[in-house]
């Protein structure tokens, strides 16, 4: 028998999908996932960097935006000779020096309570120290000026009914910074949250071999549960050191902006934002905001380097 043409044609193998490696597509499917989260960064993190340090270098103002005119460093050589920017450094550095360890020692303390397996209703209870921080800053903050109020404020009342001394808590400076920091305390349910998670995550069979050897409840929390617990209480640390240095909302609410008493409340953001929007000097704002950008860098790059050989993790690195 005769063969026909396409009998005697090799077979073609059959068209076959481009195949990528696992790790590839492990790393296409990621991309995919945070390319959302990218994008949001570029246009709202990343964009307004690069356009504030642009604007740095200008004398921008918001009410002539067409006079605009590049000024070089002359903001930043203002920073130096403005006596009110040193004064807010060190008052952000003063009220930093109490608010930190106090909200970090609350924080603590309120999930070593909650986490206890002894306590009851720690479902509730969790949720009740938690829900401040559903509650609008402004609103809260009206509240405590109430509650902190020298004549009919309920912490007064109380203390005068014990026989103490009553402060003038937002009008002195000696009792604002307290004032602040107690007020600070109200929304310390995110940072309480993230050490219950912490102290869940410590293996219970270091508790029971440590109290086999006889080792008390401070031992244990000293020598098991602060070392193991070390990279939960670094991230707190960072998370409140930079935000108390962008410390704003409680006290332009308290002082409508002013900073009383005698500039004591006169944080770095409170001056970019008079300067920016009351004074309409948008170019030395951006300068402001650059400087305060570069002083967290450098606290947190500190920390993060004292830190290194303090903070045990579950691989084994310190």
């Amino acid at each position: 028998m005769t063969a026909t043409i396409e009998e005697l044609e090799p077979t073609r193998p059959p068209a076959r999908a481009l195949a990528l490696r696992p790790s590839v597509r492990e790393a296409l499917w990621g991309l995919v996932f945070i390319g959302p989260w990218v994008v949001g960064l570029l246009l709202f993190t990343a964009g307004p960097m690069i356009a504030s340090l642009v604007m740095s270098l200008t004398d921008f103002n918001l009410v002539r935006p067409e006079a605009t005119r590049f000024v070089g460093l002359d903001n930043y050589a203002r920073l130096v000779s403005d006596p009110t920017i040193a004064q807010s450094l060190i008052a952000t550095f003063k009220f930093a020096l109490l608010a930190i360890p106090l909200t970090m020692a609350a924080s603590l303390g309120f999930a070593l309570l909650l986490n206890h397996p002894k306590l009851a209703f720690k479902g509730p209870l969790r949720a009740l120290v938690y829900m401040p921080v559903m509650i609008p800053l402004v609103a809260s903050t009206l509240v405590w000026l109430g509650f902190l109020n020298t004549e009919t404020g309920w912490l007064n009342a109380m203390l005068g009914s014990l026989g103490l001394p009553q402060p003038d808590w937002i009008n002195s400076e000696t009792w604002v910074y307290p004032a602040l920091s107690l007020i600070g305390l109200w929304g310390i349910g995110n940072f309480m949250l993230i050490n219950i998670a912490g102290l869940q995550s410590v293996p219970t069979e270091l508790y029971e071999a440590a109290r086999m050897d006889g080792a008390g409840a401070w031992t244990q929390f000293r020598r098991i549960t602060i070392p193991l617990m070390s990279p939960v209480l670094l991230y707190n640390l960072v998370i409140i050191l930079i935000g108390t240095f962008q410390y704003f909302t409680q006290a332009f609410v308290i002082t409508n902006g002013r900073g009383d008493p005698n500039n004591a409340t006169l944080f770095m953001n409170l001056v970019l934002y008079r300067e920016g929007f009351i004074f309409n000097h948008m170019g030395y704002a951006s300068a402001i905001a650059w400087l305060l950008f570069v002083v967290v860098l450098v606290l947190t790059l500190l920390l993060f380097g004292f830190a290194r050989r303090r903070v045990y993790y579950a691989g084994g690195e310190r």
